[in-house]
């Protein structure tokens, strides 16, 4: 692999060397000689098609031949310039303001909510925050029910929590940033998503397949980062309320304040409260868990245009408890005894974070970045006898340098990173106690012809205490051949510690006994997960009746050389095993986006799932609890909105699956014996926005108006402490149609 992917870039390299260009930089025209660059300005020969656009950094490249004489750059605002050239150079040109046109022109122009792109070579799907308000999106678990690039299930009939996947895989075979910094981790698997509330999120860029060696080995099936909302650009103040029938009440604050021209603070206050015990279908289990969060996150923001530095400063404190379990269960009386089986998970956290980033003035296309994290997370829980707790402390640095190799076709990322962590476990009677750290150098390579081609490939190096010395090779590709149609490659190693406790916590919610098959690996006595994955996407934009669309074909397979089997096919144990055979996720899925009229929009996606392990005893079959086909569509239709900013927003979103297999019960009694598949079932949710004005709008809602819910989520309820009780085979919602209303306010 290493082979290949230096021979592509020295050939790619020989190529894009040998061809004549014009390369150079556009600023701004200033009394001082200021370093303004000016991003988004148009230069290109005159006469021709051929052209591109400045970066962030005013920097430009074309390819020159002596047909062209002519090249105008040009920017809203300035006088456009035509400068004469015969012969292949590097320019350093400054605009001039337009006389007559105001001090500053603001141009707005709204976003699309889902954006997918023709111009990065990674498949990446961005997410801004007006996708995130077409449903309630109380917190980063729940920010994915527009989106068909992830599916949402739940993980349990206890806890209420939702649990994503990708391309057929979970979630920790993702990797999870907050601004790029490993956030959903190691102890924080089962609930972290839960723990970032929705209005805190600016956007969320969602990468299929092989991530970018820059953010570590772990990722397998993709990476999805979720990047806050900024002080320096978000509301002074803003405040969201949330209730629904079932008793739940939020409230997120945002207090942000500009203290000078480089410096501005933020204060996040999110707190949630459910007190009112819930069970629709009487089966004396409560169907969603009594719960209460508070979340303060304190932002500082730094940055020095002119300088070129850029900074942010994090801390955060989190306190989460739920209790669940049979409605008659009181913690006081209850706990640990038999008169009703109950369970308390309490989570506090503590974690900090800084970002650096500098630009050198006089040569924008180099910079540094250095990203460090600190993070205490520890967690109290027991469910009926069984107990486990967590402490895990965590340490996280980066360290990149961006820079080119001859011209801004050829870039290159290079870097340090150092991870900490640390785990203690108290599982039952057993305690699991084990440090890993891990030091890592990357290089990671990008050529963009700046026509029909872009490469990025990346090597990294780590030595790890536990994993010894591994390599990971990652390459993407790109190449677009015909207008609006772009077609992607990658291919790309992981491997990860798997976090066997903290990962599948709905083991706990049942009778059934933990069996370690450990084979004298590193970590729990098991062998770390590696996996290849291989991708193919292709995307292509369309005019039909004078409306836009796309349609995309996505197909990723991932391959796993080595894998922690989590066996549940006998229904009284749960076995830990390294696998012996096959594993494998193979994924589908056709999406078709389409402008019906001027403001109504379609979202539709096939999806086809094939995900299969081989088992010790029961053979290759299909992963249990995964629809092999899903079907999703989304309606969004906005008015248009008066002088005030008056207007209606209307979203709805449909979601079919299609059969699961469940997990083997033919060994239990015959009134604990469950199908071999589960039925099909549709799920829709809506809401409806009225804004008032800019500032005031308020929402109302509902999730699963079928109303389809599954009949017996939880085995053997009726003597929870017997050998028959199971609350972890969940395939369908447990609670019915449930509503929800809210309003926003910004100031």
């Amino acid at each position: 692999m290493k082979t290949i992917i230096f021979s592509i870039l020295t050939m790619l390299s020989f190529l894009s060397f040998s061809q004549e260009k014009i390369q150079g930089m556009v600023m701004e025209a200033n009394p001082e000689n200021k370093h303004i660059p000016l991003p988004g300005a148009s230069v290109y020969w005159l006469d021709t098609q051929i052209g591109a656009m400045t970066d962030k950094d005013g920097l430009f490249a074309l390819p020159y031949t002596p047909d062209y004489q002519k090249l105008v750059i040009s920017y809203v605002g300035f006088k456009s310039d035509t400068l004469a050239i015969t012969t292949p150079k590097d320019i350093h040109h400054w605009l001039q303001p337009a006389e007559g046109q105001l001090d500053e022109v603001v141009l707005e122009k709204e976003r699309e909510a889902l954006q997918k792109t023709y111009f990065q070579t990674q498949n990446i799907v961005t997410v801004n925050s007006a996708e995130l308000l077409k449903a309630a999106c109380c917190n980063l678990s729940e920010s994915f029910e527009t989106n068909p690039s992830i599916d949402v299930n739940f993980s349990d009939a206890l806890t209420g929590t939702r649990q994503i996947r990708m391309l057929g895989l979970t979630s920790p075979y993702l990797m999870i940033t907050q601004e790029n910094i490993p956030m959903v981790r190691g102890a924080s698997q089962a609930y972290g998503l839960t723990f970032t509330p929705g209005t805190w999120v600016e956007s969320i860029q969602i990468t299929k397949g092989a991530g970018s060696v820059v953010n570590g080995f772990e990722s397998i099936a993709g990476q999805i980062n979720a990047e806050l909302q900024k002080p320096f650009s978000d509301y002074p103040l803003f405040v969201n309320a949330y209730a629904n029938r079932n008793g739940r009440y939020e409230l997120n604050t945002h207090l942000n304040k500009k203290l000078n021209d480089k410096w501005s603070t933020g204060l996040y206050l999110h707190g949630n409260t459910r007190t009112q015990k819930v069970d629709n279908n009487e089966d004396g289990f409560l169907d969603v868990p009594l719960a209460q969060q508070i979340n303060i996150l304190n932002r500082w923001q730094y940055q020095d245009v002119e300088k070129g530095w850029v900074s942010f400063l994090n801390f955060r404190y989190m306190n989460d408890e739920k209790q669940v379990g049979q409605e008659a269960f009181d913690p006081e009386d209850d706990k640990f005894t038999t008169n009703a089986w109950g369970s308390e998970i309490k989570t506090q956290r503590v974690d900090a974070s800084a970002k650096l980033g500098y630009v050198f003035p006089e040569t924008p296309y180099n910079s540094f970045g250095f990203q460090m994290s600190y993070s205490d997370h520890r967690q109290d829980s027991y469910f009926g006898f069984n107990r486990y707790d967590i402490d895990h402390r965590s340490v996280y640095s980066n360290l990149i340098f961006n820079s080119i190799l001859g011209d801004t076709r050829h870039k290159y990322k290079t870097g340090l990173n150092f991870t900490h962590d640390g785990y203690v476990e108290l599982v039952n009677a057993s305690n699991f106690k084990r440090t890993e750290n891990n030091i890592g150098a990357f290089f990671e390579y990008s050529f963009d012809n700046l026509d029909n081609f872009s490469l990025t490939a990346g090597l990294r190096i780590d030595h790890h205490n536990l994993l010894e010395t591994f390599v990971t090779p990652r390459l993407h590709l790109r190449y677009v051949p015909w207008e609006k149609g772009v077609l992607r490659t990658s291919i790309g190693r992981g491997k990860r510690s798997a976090n066997i406790f903290a990962e599948n916590q709905q083991l706990f919610g049942s009778a059934r006994q933990i069996d370690l098959q450990q084979n004298g690996g590193p970590v729990y006595g098991f062998n770390p997960e590696i996996a290849w994955n291989y991708g193919i996407s292709f995307l292509q934009g369309f005019t039909l009746l004078e409306r836009e669309g796309d349609i995309t074909v996505d197909f990723y397979r991932t391959d796993f050389t080595d894998q922690v089997v989590v066996d549940w096919e006998d229904p009284r144990a749960i076995s830990f095993y390294n696998l012996e055979g096959d594993s494998y996720a193979n994924s589908l899925q056709i999406e078709l986006n389409y402008s019906l009229t001027k403001r109504l929009e379609l979202r539709s996606a096939y999806k086809y799932y094939d995900v299969k392990t081989e088992y010790q005893n029961a053979g290759k079959l299909q992963k249990p609890l995964q629809a092999r086909h899903r079907v999703f569509g989304n309606l969004s239709y906005e008015t248009i909105g008066k002088d005030n900013g008056a207007r209606w927003k209307f979203d709805a979103t449909y979601n079919w699956l299609g059969a699961q297999r469940l997990p083997d019960t033919s060994t239990n009694p015959v009134q604990f014996q469950l199908g071999t598949f589960s039925p099909s079932y549709s799920m829709l949710n809506a809401q409806v926005t009225k804004v008032f004005s800019k500032k005031f709008e308020v929402y109302v809602g509902g999730e699963n108006l079928t109303n389809f819910k599954q009949e017996n989520p939880v085995l053997g309820n009726e003597d929870p402490f017997g050998p028959n009780f199971d609350t972890s085979i969940v395939f369908a919602p447990i609670l019915g149609d449930m509503y929800y209303a809210g309003l926003r306010f910004k100031l």
